[in-house]
């Protein structure tokens, strides 16, 4: 990657792919390129054929510290373990691997693990957005999926969280919105984790 950075990817791709390559990081750009390769051989633009992924927003200090793991070259390999996790058992060995390997982790570390599991979560329930700001934190749920959920059964888990949690819509699309007091800053990714864990019981194809 700094060797990517300093001198591009040259011309193999093309002189002109050389700075976005560079900005969004070689391992990420071939699987786009990939993708793309697969989408135009089954005759259907990108977009159709891309998986669904969640946009997020956090105000979290999560990365792994060099003071943590000092090699960089294990450092970007956890990162791409931790960003190719698909369901919240990858997490949970991802943990016990840091823990065994590098020993106890930092505060930051653990946001990143939390970070990880939100949005395995949130991409399972099809949440598109999630954006923090200030004491407010809102989600977005897919238009196909927002059809799916039980509105009392959703009313019923909001009302766990009382005055917390308010119920929208915006077009098509269900919006929930969290208020959270100030004091209340890491409380509010755990309360935002619990309630993505019981969305699915509020949808109407697990009745």
């Amino acid at each position: 990657m700094r060797d990517l950075s300093i001198r591009g990817a040259g011309n193999l791709l093309g002189t002109e792919q050389h700075g976005f390559i560079d900005s969004v990081g070689f391992d990420l750009y071939s699987q786009m390129l990939n993708d793309a390769i697969k989408a135009k051989k089954e005759g259907k633009t990108y977009e159709e054929t891309k998986p669904f992924e969640v946009e997020m927003s956090l105000a979290l200090d999560a990365y792994i510290p060099s003071e943590y793991i000092t090699d960089e070259a294990q450092k970007i390999e956890m990162y791409k373990q931790i960003q190719a996790a698909d369901d919240l058992q990858d997490i949970y060995d991802t943990k016990d691997e840091l823990l065994d390997r590098f020993g106890e982790y930092p505060q930051e570390v653990e946001d990143l693990l939390q970070v990880s599991r939100i949005r395995i979560l949130a991409k399972k329930e099809r949440i598109q957005n999630i954006d923090e700001r200030k004491n407010k934190m809102e989600l977005l749920m897919d238009a196909d999926e927002s059809q799916k959920v039980d509105g009392a059964q959703l009313f019923t888990l909001a009302n766990e969280y009382g005055r917390m949690v308010q119920l929208g819509t915006e077009g098509k699309q269900l919006k929930i919105t969290f208020q959270f007091q100030r004091q209340n800053r890491v409380k509010r990714y755990q309360v935002l984790e619990e309630f993505l864990s019981k969305l699915d019981e509020t949808k109407i194809t697990n009745k």
